[in-house]
């Protein structure tokens, strides 16, 4: 085949459902973080969202000053619409892990405005930081 009819092949731009990345690394769901079910938390929103996102488990995000941290990812449609990562700190309510799978469960990023009330938990990581998360 020339280079002429050769055809690019489809390009995706992410993927088709929300992805919801929860840390559980050296001080994200452990006993750093007193007074939350860690275990509960992560199957409450396995629960919820298992028709709507990919829930992933992740090892130390290196936000460990806000722990438990979880990172709502837009879908491919998300991602289209403006949508781009949330990073959620200081996430040890299960009323906050509530509030983002309904969140989540409506669109999620680029889809969906957040219930303000996750604005208090929203925050910036480090370029670097944020790159390590992308990238993987």
């Amino acid at each position: 085949m020339s280079k002429r009819t050769r055809r690019a092949a489809p390009t995706t731009t992410g993927a088709a459902r929300p992805t919801v990345t929860v840390c559980r690394g050296c001080c994200c769901g452990t006993s750093k973080v007193p007074g939350l079910d860690h275990t509960a938390q992560l199957s409450d929103l396995r629960h919820a969202l298992d028709k709507t996102a990919t829930i992933r488990v992740t090892d130390c995000l290196d936000a460990c000053e806000r722990a438990n941290v979880i990172v709502v990812q837009p879908s491919a449609e998300g991602r289209k619409a403006g949508g781009r990562p949330v990073w959620l700190g200081l996430v040890n309510d299960p009323d906050a892990t509530t509030d983002i799978a309904a969140w989540v469960e409506s669109g999620g990023p680029g889809i969906t405005d957040p219930p303000g009330i996750l604005d208090l938990y929203t925050f910036r990581p480090s370029r670097r930081v944020q790159a390590e998360l992308h990238d993987g």
